[in-house]
């Protein structure tokens, strides 16, 4: 049964996030709040985590993971940038964007699209995942929460922990979250392509 925490959308309590990470350092997976819906989270290198998302949102290998970061010095060490990528991500950030590039060896190589050696990167706007991130002190693997057979991410607490009680173990629940994916860049060849429209606007990567 999930563990159930209740936190201020603005101010979210230290003992609640020191709980949430004690969990995911533990090999635990959350389903928590973002500004583009709710999300499953886990540590990178957590890989029955990683294997759990698959099947609870019914997606293969080539799925694109997100690493999802603090700020733009802890994603720069996770995705090469030149300096036109580098401009582009650090004008969109932090924001409803997640931005597909060529990983580092910082990444663990199962986290990579099996062919292109890509990963998807984003810096979130919401305080709770920035609570989150601040207090667990390195990138979180993420994926959005829709689940099979929709096309919008979760975006209620308690209808998460109702829908996935067996299956994560912490939902986090801020009240109103954002209701739209991320809007998804691929930067990987040098130009932009969107692979995804959602929250963010496209018009700048067009």
């Amino acid at each position: 049964m999930a563990r159930y925490l209740d936190v201020h959308p603005v101010d979210p309590q230290p003992r609640a996030m020191a709980q949430a990470v004690s969990v995911l350092r533990e090999g635990g997976l959350i389903a928590y709040p973002t500004d583009s819906g709710y999300a499953l989270g886990a540590m990178m290198g957590n890989q029955h985590a990683k294997e759990s998302i698959l099947a609870i949102r019914r997606l293969d290998d080539k799925h694109h993971f997100t690493l999802v970061c603090r700020d733009f010095a802890q994603l720069g060490q996770l995705v090469h940038v030149d300096n036109a990528v580098f401009r582009a991500v650090k004008a969109s950030t932090p924001g409803p964007y997640t931005f597909i590039l060529p990983g580092t060896s910082e990444v663990p190589r199962r986290l990579l699209h099996p062919k292109k050696r890509t990963v998807g990167v984003r810096i979130p706007e919401h305080p709770v995942v920035r609570a989150l991130l601040a207090e667990l002190g390195e990138p979180l693997l993420s994926s959005t929460l829709i689940l099979p057979g929709e096309k919008d991410p979760m975006t209620d607490g308690w209808a998460v922990k109702e829908e996935l009680d067996h299956v994560v173990d912490v939902v986090i629940d801020s009240g109103e979250c954002g209701t739209e994916p991320t809007t998804v860049v691929d930067l990987s060849s040098g130009s932009a392509e969107v692979v995804r429209v959602g929250a963010g606007d496209p018009a700048r990567f067009e």
